[in-house]
């Protein structure tokens, strides 16, 4: 019977003339098992030897297409990019006529503004009231003299 520290066999190092093609196994191991890395994993050998090895990598995922909505948006950014520069160029255009329009606008809003200013201002006559007439008579004597005068209200 062997002793739990002691491994169970002594492996042999096998040699192909000078080169050794099969290390000697560590006895015990020298990392713990939260130290090895991912990736690689402790693994039994047929002959009975514990020795850490790469893991198999999984298999690839398939390789997905690509969605419809992503080649739909990819066809019409250029179309929308272009409409929008044609937008801009017509604008570019329109710029100087629309400047225009805009002070004619403006006017026309002043004309208006007047127009009800004056109407408001002008005194409104209310058939009701009666007319009152005022006759002023001034007279003077000489280029110099004092002028009189005279007021009537009818």
């Amino acid at each position: 019977m062997h002793h739990p520290t002691q491994p169970a066999h002594t492996p042999v190092p096998l040699h192909y003339g000078d080169a050794l093609i099969h290390p000697p196994a560590i006895p015990g191991p020298r990392a713990l098992p939260a130290e090895i890395p991912p990736g690689i994993q402790l693994v039994t050998l047929p002959d009975g030897t514990r020795t850490l090895a790469y893991a198999p990598l999984p298999e690839p995922l398939p390789a997905q297409g690509i969605p419809r909505w992503a080649k739909t948006t990819a066809l019409l950014t250029p179309a929308i990019g272009g409409g929008i520069a044609a937008a801009g160029i017509g604008i570019s255009y329109a710029a100087p006529g629309l400047a225009a329009l805009s002070h004619a606008l403006w006017a026309v809003v002043a004309l208006v503004a007047t127009g009800a200013a004056v109407t408001l201002a002008r005194p409104r006559r209310a058939a009701a009231r009666p007319t009152t007439h005022i006759t002023q008579h001034i007279t003077a004597t000489g280029w110099f003299g004092k002028a009189t005068g005279t007021i009537h209200h009818r």
